[in-house]
């Protein structure tokens, strides 16, 4: 004999079930989230390393300065995060050579906290071992620095900053030693370091880029002479907006002292001479 549930006990077992409903429904949600959870965890883990550093934001100027003569440095010049400006005589933006910089950096100089407006005439020259320090060109002129030491001791360090807007070279090296660049972005450009190819006073030349920010367009990162025994040294080099692969990181070139253009002879990593591998190189 089959005994009928009392009203009681059938709305006693209802209840019963939504519970369990309820409960299997908050289970479900709360694995879905620990599983998502694995997943950003696991996909945080697979990203490249360069791909979560992002560029430093370009610094507001706190005032304008207008240059109209070069302005010698020895010892340390920090200009506040000012925007320094040509005027007069350096009021040119051209590509001609043989402008005068805004700032000329003796032997052992550190220039800091500068923004170089536009019109930048030659930016900054080096004449000897310098520092570069927070040092940002808004729209490069002929160039943004010339680093011009003959000893092959001289070392120039350019640390942060950044330049963009720059039609040919963003630093010419014309002198010996060693040039490195790290924390640096660059982005509308044409080479980011260029080994002078045609000097009548040659060198061999030391250049290492490191934890770089490049934006496309641009053409190269660096360009080396091989038969005066340049290098580059690449690394945490991550590119922006080309995915086709266009900008070159590293060519090589027989340079010359007679002033000839200068002929290039190959690109990409060799071990010898273009020191770096793909690893080197993200595209974030």
């Amino acid at each position: 004999m089959t005994t009928q549930p009392t009203p009681q006990r059938a709305e006693l077992r209802r209840s019963n079930k939504r519970r369990l409903t309820r409960r299997r429904a908050v289970g479900t949600a709360g694995g879905a989230l620990l599983l998502t959870g694995a997943t950003l965890g696991a996909s945080a883990l697979l990203s490249p390393a360069g791909a979560a550093t992002a560029a430093a934001a370009w610094p507001t100027p706190t005032g304008n300065k207008p240059v109209t003569k070069t302005i010698e440095v020895s010892g340390t010049y920090d200009g506040g995060l000012q925007r320094f400006y040509g005027s007069g005589d350096l009021g040119g933006d051209g590509q001609d050579e043989g402008q005068d910089p805004i700032f000329k950096l003796k032997d052992g100089a550190v220039l800091k906290n500068v923004v170089l407006g536009k019109p930048a005439a030659d930016g900054v020259h080096c004449s000897g071992s310098c520092t570069l320090q927070n040092v940002w060109w808004e729209d490069v002129g002929e160039d943004a620095a010339s680093f011009k030491g003959t000893s092959s001791g001289a070392t120039y360090n350019v640390t942060g900053g950044g330049a963009r807007k720059a039609d040919d070279k963003v630093f010419q090296f014309n002198g010996a030693g060693k040039l490195n660049i790290s924390g640096f972005q660059v982005s509308d450009f044409g080479k980011l370091v260029r080994s002078c190819g045609n000097c009548s006073q040659q060198y061999k030349r030391t250049i290492i880029v490191n934890d770089v920010d490049v934006t496309a367009p641009g053409k190269s990162l660096v360009g080396i002479n091989t038969n005066y025994g340049d290098t580059a040294t690449l690394r945490k080099i991550r590119i922006h907006g080309d995915s086709s692969k266009k900008i070159k990181p590293c060519i090589r070139y027989t340079g010359n002292s007679s002033g000839d253009e200068p002929k290039e002879t190959g690109s990409g990593p060799d071990g010898t001479y273009c020191k770096y591998s793909a690893s080197d190189i993200s595209y974030p």
